[in-house]
């Protein structure tokens, strides 16, 4: 039986685990949730570009959109992402802070008019990478909790054994890295001007990993001390499969409006490599033990796991109001229904009912608009992103802003943005203990770079 303590991860998504590292219910959230990632044009609108297009990471939103073009293209873009996470512990406070740097999205979209007189005057077809979620962050966590987890030593020949009943201290290291990749192949076409529909399909390439190290500090009423660690590790790969299907209607030459599905994405096979058991009713990993000149180490042996995941569907409805020439405003909301996450090919009957009963129907939107100056333009957007889980504070949830500007030299354009988004949380490194969880501020600076060629 499957022992379930609920915790609340680094990204502040409220998740459940029985360890120190991520069980089945949290890698099931952090592997259904996004980015947003691509253009400097498309970030510094804060991705609203579901009925706007014209940008080769639209494909990812409304495959429609890349009929929008008026001729082919190629856009490739790197990000540096800068996040700040303060943990707070029992009164202490720890701030960590991690730079990373990555070729972010890369894709192209081939235009071709009609060589038949019809009233579908234009088809393109659109190839994508991007970085959906990148997992790259660590934070430290330290303090007293006056609670001893650990308090005999195993190597201890004495009758009574020494008692370290005494909490000195207890610290925490978690480590995330690896990232969700991306392949978009759309296609699209456009009815008398108007009606521009599109199909997309979507590839996924998995790889995450956590360290996660529990170190504890005690003492018994002699003196002497006990130092334990508990290391766990996980590994994780997999592939996954989703479509996209949408359209985009010119109401009005100032107006129109898109409405874009995606399937659930199906992993159909994800691998797991991890040195601790689930399925135990206790803490098992690589234990330390230190004491005085002594050490005594327990190794638990490596779990090779075999399960598959059905991520939520999602479906977005978009507006945008065109300017002329000189600007736009444009608008997307997202529905995610975070209930209909599915593990199987194993026995997750209490994972799949805790998705079922504690999560929820998310709600999402993005703001964004552009102004263009003859060549160069100015970008800003507002983002929001509700926690699936229904006891989240509001806090939790992920709010952002973004800005940006690009010049276009006729052959080349070249964009920039700024992107800042920041949301609470909790890790419970602790779970079945009377202990408080530690308490997180995470915040995410991220500076994009994009050079688009016409072809």
């Amino acid at each position: 039986m499957k022992k379930i303590i609920t915790i609340a991860i680094i990204l502040a998504v409220t998740l459940t685990s029985y360890s120190q590292s991520l069980g089945y219910q949290d890698l099931g959230i952090l592997f259904s949730q996004s980015d947003e990632n691509g253009s400097a044009r498309f970030t510094a609108m804060s991705g609203a570009f579901g009925a706007l297009g014209g940008d080769v990471s639209v494909m990812n939103i409304n495959p429609a959109g890349i009929a929008i073009f008026k001729n082919s293209v190629f856009s490739g873009t790197v990000a540096s992402r800068n996040s700040d996470i303060i943990s707070n512990y029992y009164g202490n406070s720890i701030a960590t802070q991690n730079q990373f740097f990555n070729l972010s999205h890369a894709g192209a979209v081939l235009v071709f008019d009609s060589a038949y007189n019809s009233d579908w005057s234009k088809f393109a077809i659109g190839f994508n990478y991007r970085i959906t979620k990148d997992f790259t962050n660590n934070f430290l966590a330290q303090g007293n909790s006056k609670v001893v987890t650990f308090n005999e030593f195993p190597l201890d020949n004495n009758t009574p054994k020494t008692d370290f009943n005494i909490a000195d201290e207890q610290r925490f290291s978690n480590n995330y890295n690896g990232e969700i990749s991306e392949l978009n192949i759309a296609f699209s076409s456009v009815h008398q001007n108007k009606l521009y529909i599109g199909l997309g399909l979507n590839f996924y390439d998995l790889n995450f990993s956590q360290q996660a190290l529990l170190t504890e500090f005690n003492s018994s009423t002699n003196g002497d001390e006990l130092d334990v660690e508990l290391y766990q590790e996980n590994i994780t790969t997999g592939t996954g499969f989703s479509a996209n299907a949408g359209f985009i209607y010119k109401a009005h030459p100032n107006f129109r409006f898109g409405l874009a599905y995606q399937t659930p994405t199906w992993y159909t096979e994800i691998l797991q490599d991890t040195n601790f058991d689930q399925d135990s009713n206790i803490d098992i990993g690589e234990t330390t033990f230190y004491q005085g000149n002594d050490v005594y180490r327990e190794s638990n042996a490596w779990q090779y796991i075999s399960y598959r995941l059905k991520t939520p569907s999602k479906l977005t409805a978009s507006a945008a109001f065109i300017f002329g020439k000189n600007g736009l405003l444009s608008f997307d909301y997202i529905s995610k229904n975070y209930q209909s996450i599915n593990l199987s090919n194993g026995t997750f009957t209490q994972e799949n009912q805790f998705f079922q009963n504690e999560l929820r129907n998310t709600h999402a939107y993005n703001v964004g608009t552009e102004w263009r100056l003859d060549r160069f333009s100015i970008r800003g957007g507002y983002r929001f992103e509700q926690n699936p889980d229904k006891l989240a504070k509001e806090s939790d949830n992920l709010k952002g802003y973004s800005l940006g500007a690009g010049y276009n030299f006729g052959s080349f354009k070249l964009d920039f943005s700024y992107r800042n988004n920041n949301r609470t949380g909790v890790y419970n490194f602790y779970p079945g203990f009377n202990v408080n969880s530690s308490e997180l501020q995470i915040d995410n600076k991220i500076i994009t770079a994009t050079v688009t060629l016409n072809l």
